[in-house]
């Protein structure tokens, strides 16, 4: 058995690898056709687009390997069965039930390197495509990441400690100046909310200091007020760099912005689909294989194996896509996320199981 097990595992692991490097290198192809137009101007040389791309790359693995799994997986198995491979394994006395078992291991190695990938690689090369990018093109780079930054704005500057989006800031320190040159208040809250236009500081200390020309404090008082609106125009290019999508985050800093937004009270939904849909994410793929092979274990009297395989595929995005839709959808109406989730794959992963099981015993 470990000798199939092996034979089974290096035939998959070709054409995953072998799909793979066809869709990155098509990803590639066309995100260089539209870096083109870009080349130019500033530093942005041909060298720096390949560079840009080249750091995309982690993150095109991480996000379509769902797709080149099943495709790898069926085309290996597409493989065997045309060969007649298939006819000889099953004849040896190995049911269908455990070349299922051989195929889902082997399936859920590459689903844990890619979900490795996506969680510490493709954060790390994203930030760096970015940075890269921009400074081709001569834009400052304010904030390396969520981390931190500082603005000034007129008589004001202001420190974020973290920033979620691009408009919810945690950990914010603000400094008010007199003509510039003397400090007027220091004022520090936990939250704050940029509307495009203002910084909503909420629940703020804020620190009066009355200073004289003599660089001495005469007077020293704090108003500890529930709003304090501060009018400031970051650069749009800027605060754009700052706002993350779902997907963008990893599922720790998922888990901590859900847990920030309910703390204060503000909508979550976004990312709670973001990251039902990674939890979910391995038994769909699961689901989807499982559904497809009981096309490859079909008879070939009825349609040409090609077709089969073509079909389940069809048939198997298909339900990714509904899966999707499903996120969508609970966010319109406000369905339970998790069971929009993950309900349409249990449903189907228990209806393939015993359509697999029955075949199986045929």
């Amino acid at each position: 058995m470990k000798i199939l097990d092996r034979y089974i595992i290096k035939t998959m692991a070709f054409y995953t690898l072998a799909v793979m490097l066809i869709w990155v290198g098509v990803y590639s192809f066309f995100s260089f056709l539209n870096e083109v137009n870009e080349i130019g101007q500033a530093n942005y040389t041909i060298s720096e687009a390949m560079i840009y791309i080249s750091l995309k790359l982690p993150d095109v693995v991480s996000g379509h390997s769902s797709v080149v799994i099943l495709l790898g997986t069926l085309l290996a198995l597409g493989h065997l069965a045309g060969t007649s491979q298939l006819i000889v394994i099953r004849s040896s006395g190995i049911s269908i039930m455990n070349i299922t078992k051989i195929v889902l291991k082997t399936a859920l190695v590459f689903i844990v390197i890619s979900t490795l990938i996506g969680e510490f690689l493709a954060p790390v090369t994203n930030q760096a495509a970015k940075n890269s990018r921009a400074q081709a093109f001569g834009h400052n780079i304010l904030a390396k990441n969520q981390q931190g930054f500082w603005v000034k704005e007129n008589q004001s500057i202001v420190h974020v400690g973290k920033n979620f989006d691009g408009h919810l800031f945690s950990d914010v320190m603000l400094i008010n100046l007199k003509n510039n040159k003397t400090l007027a208040s220091v004022g520090q809250t936990d939250n704050a909310l940029f509307d495009g236009e203002n910084l909503m500081l909420e629940k703020i200390d804020l620190y009066q200091i009355d200073q004289s020309e003599g660089q001495k404090f005469n007077n020293f008082n704090v108003d500890q007020l529930t709003q304090y609106k501060v009018p400031v125009a970051f650069d749009q290019e800027f605060v754009s760099s700052l706002r993350k999508k779902p997907r963008e985050l990893s599922t720790w800093n998922l888990y901590n912005q859900i847990n920030f937004l309910m703390q204060n009270g503000l909508a979550s939904d976004p990312f709670e689909v973001e990251l039902y849909k990674r939890l979910v994410k391995p038994f769909t793929l699961i689901a989807m294989i499982i559904f497809s092979m009981l096309f490859i274990f079909g008879s070939l009297r009825d349609a040409s194996l090609g077709k089969k395989i073509f079909l389940g595929v069809a048939l198997s995005l298909f339900f990714e896509l509904f899966s999707r839709i499903g996120g969508v959808l609970s966010l319109r109406f406000d369905y339970n996320h998790f069971l929009v989730a993950s309900t349409p794959t249990l449903i189907v992963l228990v209806f393939v199981y015993i359509l697999l099981k029955r075949k199986s015993a045929q």
